[in-house]
């Protein structure tokens, strides 16, 4: 590792040892970093310095420029060294929706040397209390209209002793007003840790991963350079969170690199993303399987004439869904995986290699294969465990669970794929959401996709419960959709209906019906805790 900027070295002291990190490759000219890197220089001071008046943010009210970012960024940097007591290596707690006024703390942080922790506007004091205590958080910057919970939250966190407010109540803006415009950005080291994202918990045990500044450059010139294709005339829009890093490099930082502007919306359902995109002739679009099948249904109330590239992530993606969104809009959507572990997307594919229910190949840059249980690579048509590697990679925060992510120097990620003869990868569940039914492997999204493609079917979601005779069942819960009525005869005619489109035996044996599935704040399906209820059920 190089020289570190770090004066509080709290990060490298609890990265996870070297021996535990998985395989780092730097197979492009791109990731060919210097020692020194601070990204907020290369992201945000160098497209400031080439194209000032160039459109860079806007949203709830606000058009800035690269340069007005920077100037804001660089008052704040002022506020968090000389008010705040910022040293580097300090980390500084971000609490707001997506606004211009995170981004620009966010790159204060870096310009600082700090290490920013962005998290969801949800949370409430018990976990925003975790987060804080884990990462033994000593600054927060935060927007206002969030104060409550993490007023609640700072009698149980000790470390967290310099908290200022943006907007309402606020005192950030007032110190802004007097710092100076210009701010002398510490010369951190490329692999000293500049953000720690805390995973989304669908687990319900969120864990923290710690990411340098080369990773953020290095997410931008695989994925972003190679399969988004993006330029600088175009205007990204999307619905993930800053705090989710689907977003923070979907919204801002792939944007930014090739000096492209980004719509932040604070609240961004289908029911308001679309008419966003249309008023703002956003061109590239960022939101997951979900939300693009609802919006599908309403695509055509709306001009959507601007949009040319639309990416989906952060849960498989149905193929009934890209069939759906083509349809309405005539877009292939980018379908990749990503992990909070590795930063962003690592298999994907372009519009032209798409192909309806896989994912795609190893974005440039990494590594992927598909390994049995001893850790041996498996042919084409075998399911196992998808493992990678690239440029970023897994060390989490003080975690034991870091040596189940990693190992002999691949990523693990808890997917369950194939490789079919062409080398695309094909998406088959979590690894735990595989249901072992009367001898047969039987993946639940592959279920749930067959239920998707039933006019009745809103969403659904399915796992395994428990059973004496066949050790489990397939079990579906639906939600249906606006005017269906449940009843005994549905459920047979969804039951008839998957043996129809996929073999009978994976048929769902147990179907019941929801007004709604439990999904994290980033939209992510808990299954987890649909397999806990149905194991206490004992269907």
């Amino acid at each position: 590792m190089g020289y570190s900027a770090h004066i509080d070295t709290f990060a490298r002291d609890h990265l996870p040892p070297r021996s535990e990190w998985p395989e780092l490759v730097f197979s492009l000219p791109e990731l060919q970093y210097p020692e020194r890197l601070n990204c907020a220089s290369e992201l945000l001071d160098r497209m400031a310095a080439r194209h000032p008046e160039r459109l860079c943010l806007q949203g709830a009210g606000l058009r800035w420029s690269y340069a007005e970012l920077l100037e804001q960024a660089n008052r704040i940097a002022h506020v968090l060294t000389q008010d705040m007591g910022l040293v580097p290596g300090n980390r500084v707690l971000l609490r707001a929706p997506n606004h211009p006024m995170l981004v620009a703390a966010w790159f204060a942080v870096m310009k600082t040397g700090g290490i920013a922790v962005t998290t969801m506007p949800l949370l409430r004091a018990k976990e925003l209390t975790e987060v804080v205590n884990k990462a033994q958080i000593s600054h927060a910057l935060c927007d206002g209209r969030l104060r409550e919970e993490l007023e609640h939250a700072r009698s149980n966190c000790p470390t967290l002793q310099q908290v200022v407010y943006w907007g309402e109540g606020g005192s950030l803006e007032a110190r802004m007003a007097h710092k100076p415009t210009h701010f002398a950005n510490v010369e951190t080291a490329s692999d000293d840790t500049c953000l720690i994202a805390f995973t989304s918990g669908t687990t319900g045990q969120p864990k923290g991963c710690m990411h340098f500044h080369r990773d953020v450059l290095a997410i931008c010139d695989t994925f972003g350079k190679y399969i988004l294709r993006a330029t600088p005339d175009d205007v990204f829009i999307g619905s993930p969170p800053l705090a989710f890093t689907f977003g923070l490099g979907g919204l801002v930082l792939f944007p930014m690199r090739i000096g492209a502007s980004s719509v932040l919306l604070e609240k961004a359902s289908p029911d308001l993303l679309l008419p966003a995109i249309a008023e703002y002739r956003a061109s590239v679009v960022f939101t997951s399987p979900t939300a693009y099948r609802a919006m599908a249904a309403q695509a055509q109330k709306f001009d959507l004439t601007s949009l040319r590239k639309c990416v989906s992530a952060g849960e498989p993606l149905p193929a009934s869904t890209r069939k759906l969104w083509k349809e309405a809009t005539g877009i292939e959507l980018i379908d990749g995986i990503g992990a909070t572990e590795m930063l962003h997307i690592f298999i994907s594919h372009t519009e032209e290699e798409a192909r309806p229910g896989a994912t795609g190949k190893p974005v440039p840059g990494y590594q992927a294969c598909v390994l049995d249980e001893a850790g041996q690579p498996l042919p084409p048509g075998r399911v196992g465990r998808l493992a990678v590697k690239g440029p970023t990679g897994c060390r989490y925060l003080a975690d034991e669970r870091q040596r189940n992510y990693v190992q002999h120097g691949w990523n693990i990620t808890g997917d369950a794929y194939l490789v079919d003869e062409e080398g695309y990868f094909v998406y088959q569940a979590r690894t735990d959401d595989m249901i072992v039914s009367a001898g047969y492997n039987i993946a639940g999204p592959e279920v749930e996709d067959a239920l998707l493609l039933h006019p009745a079917v809103a969403e659904c979601a399915v796992v395994g419960a428990p059973d004496p005779e066949r050790g489990q069942i397939v079990k579906a819960y639906v939600v249906l959709r606006a005017g269906v009525e449940p009843s005994a005869a549905l459920v047979k005619e969804l039951q008839d209906f998957v043996k129809q489109k996929i073999a009978p035996y994976k048929y769902p044996r147990a179907i019941e019906f929801r007004e709604s599935l439990p999904r994290t704040q980033t939209g992510k399906l808990q299954r987890y805790l649909l397999r806990k209820e149905a194991e206490q059920k004992r269907v």
